[in-house]
């Protein structure tokens, strides 16, 4: 599994990528867990990926407005890219996105986090 953050990491009320990026490993691992991929389960997996995530965002009671994305992609050998960028805070904001992996998929979720004024 790969990560990649920004943000601050532990100074409260400010965004937290490792928290992030640790409840977005969970929320997967309870999703998907040992599955291997099915085309017929995408969908389901996806939308409760991002619900899972988002509520479990929101139960840190942090002032952010989340934005969570998802994306599940079958092992073919095929490429997949992904690139994101943000104009923000940079001292409030912040993102961390998360590539996991197992025998038969890819699942990358992106978390972007706005401090609400």
């Amino acid at each position: 599994m790969e990560e990649f953050h920004s943000g601050s990491s532990s100074s409260e009320g400010s965004f937290s990528s490792e928290e992030a990026e640790n409840t977005v490993k969970e929320c997967i691992e309870n999703v998907v867990g040992g599955d291997d991929y099915s085309q017929t389960q995408v969908n389901k997996w996806t939308a409760s990926i991002v619900e899972r995530c988002l509520t479990q965002l929101v139960k840190q009671g942090k002032p952010y407005k989340y934005i969570v994305t998802c994306a599940v992609m079958q092992k073919t050998g095929a490429g997949l890219h992904t690139a994101n960028s943000c104009y923000w805070d940079t001292a409030m904001d912040g993102s961390c996105t998360v590539r996991w992996e197992n025998r038969t998929m890819y699942c990358v979720v992106s978390v972007f986090a706005v401090a609400i004024a």
